[in-house]
């Protein structure tokens, strides 16, 4: 591994550790909010989303009650609080965090390809340092709502520019190990964050907490090079020739990196260049229109929009299962780290997606079941974690899965499309409403469990396209193997014959006992 690459690698690990700190804010908020703040006539803060009432007995701690006399919100010290004034408006922070994820989907790729990946990054990088720490200078309600929906932007094209950087850095034959590192550095920083969250007991230690550490590390982010594949399409030759010059571990691996780019790039122009039967360049709407590249559009978006729904579900709401919040928060990340296992699994994309599906409903809907009969909560939101697991693994299959699926000219449109079905399912789940008491809706914990049941079931509608060729075109598509459904009279057909030479096999002895030893 080349200086270069290590220079990439490490920064973006850092940098995905530090934008699950505020990823998560709204969690701790209310847990704050639901600790510290208490009305005059003693009854705790109201109930929002993912936290359980103050006075649960679940709760990590009590509220003071206070004079029937006061008819503002006061903290438990007795001096006013300002942020217990407007404790309201915290439940739109999610909604519009989701919202911004949104916006920085639609934007995020675009700009990136224009001015390139690693200025992108940069400027998020500083926007979310400082998006964290204006909350605890400045805590107005209506600058928060625009600082959260600000951060949704920066997290979402952080994540578009780190992506885009890890696996252009690496080799074509290890690109699968970058998407599931990066996740696995998330969950770190999970954790970090509900322990800081846990140190934090007021509303400014909490956002100084998570952003005092971004903000020092700003400068080490300068260093991160330029993505290769994007300098080569620029023509900027001369930054190319700087990185070279910088070792010979790194000149080689940018040869290596530049020869794979070029080949890709040749063959996606071939395909272009190609002309149809007609004689005439078909347009994009044409190849959306195919009848394959619509079934497989339409279970990949499903799939995105399912893994959202149930993923976010879980997480916004993971203080609701009647375990502390922090220490619930801190079990949720570290249930995303046996992800970075999933490339040594070589289950094939089809087989792998079924059983993480089928798998994630499962646990949601015994998570749900036990919760019905009031098991422990323990055992309740270890299985909704188990299920949270599964469907990340699912998540991390699908965005393989959708680049191999589409042809290579409408493939940046079909995984836009895939893409913007997942954040509107990160939307919709921000807009499910809680039961009066915080806790997951039954309505809620029902579609969690059987989405991904049913996307076990559409999977089985795709091909396999592990160890296949990319297709170019929609011919490519229809030549790949045809997804075969299991056929019940050649079932019986096949056990038939197997039974039939087992007795054979067993006459033989019988007959010719001097072979005996053979058989």
């Amino acid at each position: 591994m080349s200086p270069l690459q290590l220079s990439v690698y490490w920064r973006l690990c850092l940098i995905f550790i530090f934008n699950s700190f505020l990823f998560f804010v709204d969690i701790f908020t209310d847990a704050i909010v639901a600790a510290t703040c208490n009305h005059g006539n003693g009854t705790g803060s109201p109930n929002r989303r993912g936290t359980l009432s103050p006075n649960a007995a679940t709760n990590q701690s009590q509220p003071v009650k206070t004079l029937g006399s006061q008819a503002d919100w006061w903290t438990e010290s007795g001096n006013p609080d300002s942020v217990c004034g407007w404790t309201d408006w915290l439940s739109f922070g999610q909604t519009l965090f989701m919202i911004g994820l949104l916006l920085g989907s639609l934007v995020g790729g675009a700009i990136s390809d224009r001015y390139g990946k690693r200025p992108v990054l940069l400027v998020c990088v500083c926007v979310h340092a400082v998006c964290g720490i204006v909350p605890a200078v400045l805590p107005q309600p209506i600058l928060f709502l625009v600082i959260r929906c600000l951060t949704g932007v920066c997290c979402c094209c952080i994540n578009i520019c780190s992506f885009s950087l890890a696996v252009e850095w690496t080799p074509p034959a290890a690109r699968l190990w970058p998407p599931a590192f990066l996740p696995f550095c998330f969950s770190l920083g999970t954790m970090a964050g509900a322990l800081l969250a846990w140190l934090s007991p007021t509303w400014r230690q909490l956002h100084l907490s998570l952003a005092l550490p971004q903000l020092i590390c700003l400068p080490l982010y300068i260093a991160i090079p330029e993505s290769p594949r994007w300098l080569l399409l620029k023509r900027r030759r001369e930054v190319l020739e700087r990185y070279q010059s910088n070792s010979p571990a790194d000149k080689q691996c940018l040869d290596l990196l530049l020869d794979s780019t070029w080949s890709d790039l040749q063959k996606a122009s071939e395909a272009q260049k190609e002309d149809p039967p007609e004689g005439h360049t078909p347009s994009d709407i044409i190849h959306l229109r195919h009848p394959t590249v619509l079934l497989r559009l339409f279970i990949m978006s499903y799939l995105s929009a399912v893994t959202a729904l149930t993923y976010f579900g879980i997480c916004m709401n993971i203080g609701s299962f009647g375990v502390g919040v922090y220490s619930a928060q801190f079990f949720s990340g570290l249930s995303e780290a046996p992800c970075l296992l999933v490339p040594l699994v070589n289950l094939g994309r089809r087989p792998m997606s079924m059983l993480a599906l089928f798998l994630s409903g499962s646990a949601c809907f015994l998570s749900l079941l036990l919760s019905r009969y009031n098991y422990e909560p323990l055992l309740v939101m270890s299985l909704a974690l188990l299920g949270k697991l599964c469907i990340l693994a699912a998540n991390f299959i699908s965005v393989l899965y959708s680049i191999e699926l589409f042809p290579t000219v409408v493939r940046q449109r079909c995984v836009s499309l895939v893409n913007l079905c997942f954040r509107i399912g990160c939307l919709v789940n921000s807009l499910v409403p809680p039961t009066p008491n915080g806790a997951i809706s039954m309505a809620a914990m029902v579609a969690y469990s059987s989405g991904p049941i049913i996307g076990c079931w559409l999977c089985l509608l795709l091909p396999e396209t592990s160890g296949v060729s990319l297709p170019d075109t929609v011919e490519d598509c229809d030549r790949q193997p045809k997804p075969r459904l299991p056929n019940i009279g050649a079932l019986r057909r096949t056990r038939k014959l197997v039974s039939s030479q087992s007795r054979k096999t067993e006459r033989l002895p019988a007959e010719n006992s001097t072979h005996t030893g053979l058989i």
